[in-house]
């Protein structure tokens, strides 16, 4: 196994996943995380459930295989 594969296979959409944030207009504003209501890295014009980086993470971590 190659050190840089990932150890288990991951979802392509979760369903609490956003848009990337690479859709922003310059000067829209960020959506709020629906967790913890701290601004996320999105435009507020995202569809989805979108998480702060620190919720993200946190999902993340419960969502990982535990393998």
């Amino acid at each position: 196994m190659d050190e840089h594969e990932p150890y288990c296979e991951t979802p392509a959409d979760s369903g609490t996943a956003a848009a990337p944030a690479t859709d922003a207009a310059p000067g829209e504003p960020f959506a709020e995380c629906v967790l913890c209501r701290e601004p996320t890295e999105y435009p507020a014009s995202v569809k989805g459930a979108p998480l702060c980086p620190v919720c993200e993470w946190r999902e993340a971590e419960r969502t990982a295989c535990s393998g």
